[in-house]
C-alpha cells in the first residue's frame, strides 16, 4: 500500500479523539451538504453523497446528524451557503500542496489558510502553480480475508474496471478512473474483502523526494492545514518513506 494510504489511516486513528470527531463531523457534514446540492438527496443515485456518507457513518456520526446535513444540502434545512475552493501551495523543500476547503467565507478560509502555511514555513502560490502535477483517482485499500489470495482479489477489481494496483502482504490497493470508483467499490465488498479506505483523491503524477526532516515538516504542515475547520483535504506531492510513516505513527 502506498504511503499516501498508510499515512491516512494513522490520520484517522489519531482522529478518533472526541475533540477530532467532532471536528470531523463538522467537516463530514459540509461534505454532505455539498453533495446533496449538487446531486441529489438520495445516495442511491448520488454516488459523491453515498461515498460521503459511508464515510460519515465509518467515523460513527449518528443519522439524525446526517440527515440534518443532507436537509441543509437541498434547501430544506438551516444553515449558511456552502461553497468548495481550491488552494494552492507549498511547503517545506518546493513540496507541493493542494488544499481543498469547504466555507461560507472565502475571505476568512485564505486568510486561515495563509497563516497557517507561513508559521510552517509554506507560502500560498497562485492558482494553477501546482493543480497540474494532481489528478483525480478513485483510490481503495482493502483487506483480503485469512483465506484469500490479495492478488485474486486484485485481479477481480481489475476485472470490475480498476486501472492498476499494488499489493502489501494481505492489503491491497486499487486506483480506478473516478467513474468506475464506485462499481469497483462495490465489486471488491461483494467478495467479501474488508474496505479499509476508500476515496476520490488527487493523486500526483510524479513524487518528490526529500530529507526525512522535511518529509516530516511537510506531514506536519498538512495536519495544521486539516486541522482548520474549514479544510476538508490537503494532498502534498511529497514521497512518504515506511521509516517517516513508522515515526509518525510512534508520535
Amino acid at each position: 500500500m502506498s504511503g499516501h494510504s498508510k499515512w491516512a489511516q494513522i490520520k484517522r486513528a489519531k482522529g478518533a479523539n472526541d475533540q477530532k470527531r467532532g471536528q470531523l463531523f463538522t467537516k463530514f457534514g459540509r461534505e454532505i451538504s455539498v453533495a446533496a446540492r449538487e446531486g441529489g438527496p438520495n445516495p442511491d443515485g448520488n454516488a459523491r453523497l453515498r461515498l460521503a456518507v459511508d464515510r460519515a457513518r465509518e467515523a460513527n456520526m449518528p443519522m439524525d446528524t446526517i440527515q440534518r446535513a443532507i436537509q441543509r444540502g437541498v434547501g430544506t434545512g438551516e444553515g449558511a451557503a456552502l461553497e468548495e475552493v481550491v488552494y494552492e501551495g507549498y511547503g517545506a523543500g518546493g513540496a507541493a500542496l493542494l488544499i481543498e476547503a469547504t466555507t461560507d467565507n472565502r475571505n476568512r478560509t485564505v486568510a486561515e489558510v495563509r497563516a497557517t502555511l507561513t508559521r510552517g514555513g509554506g507560502t500560498l502560490g497562485e492558482s494553477g502553480s501546482v493543480a497540474w502535477n494532481f489528478l483525480q483517482r478513485g483510490v481503495i485499500a482493502a483487506q483480503a480475508g485469512p483465506k484469500d489470495d490479495p492478488e485474486e482479489l486484485a485481479l477481480k477489481a481489475i476485472d470490475a474496471g480498476a486501472d492498476d494496483f499494488s499489493v502489501d502482504h494481505d492489503e491491497v490497493e486499487i486506483l480506478t478512473d473516478p467513474t468506475q470508483f464506485d462499481s469497483v467499490r462495490r465489486a471488491l465488498e461483494g467478495t467479501g474483502a474488508r474496505i479499509t479506505n476508500a476515496e476520490l483523491a488527487m493523486i500526483p503524477r510524479a513524487q518528490l523526494e526529500l530529507p526525512a526532516d522535511q518529509t516530516m515538516a511537510v506531514m506536519r504542515l498538512v495536519e495544521k492545514l486539516e486541522d482548520l475547520d474549514d479544510v476538508t483535504r490537503v494532498y502534498t506531492n511529497v514521497h512518504i518513506s515506511d521509516e517517516v510513516l513508522a515515526h509518525a505513527a510512534a508520535s
